[in-house]
């Protein structure tokens, strides 16, 4: 079973975040870099999570599941689709 997840940092240098293991986009605010990463299974996850402590050197970093739902209605014609992101729902529109 495939894992997907957003992985957020924060609070670290340029360099830290240039020898992070993914391919995401740089912020500028309150996060300073945000990447999709997929797993093929939570043993991945895990092993993927230990080398970035060790890269960042602490827990400056958020590794957010996402869950995708079988949940699709329409109204008036515009088929919405809901995600959850570890508990938060968000709501796409085409």
């Amino acid at each position: 079973m495939t894992v997907e997840a957003i992985l957020l940092v924060w609070g670290v240098r340029d360099e830290v975040l240039e020898r992070i293991p993914v391919k995401g986009s740089w912020l500028y605010g309150e996060y300073d870099f945000i990447a999709k990463v997929e797993f093929s299974g939570e043993a991945e996850a895990e092993a993927f999570e230990r080398s970035l402590r060790r890269i960042i050197n602490g827990g400056t970093y958020k590794l957010l599941p996402i869950k995708l739902s079988a949940i699709k209605s329409e109204k008036g014609g515009v088929e919405l689709e809901e995600i959850l992101v570890k508990g938060i729902q968000v709501r796409e529109a085409p």
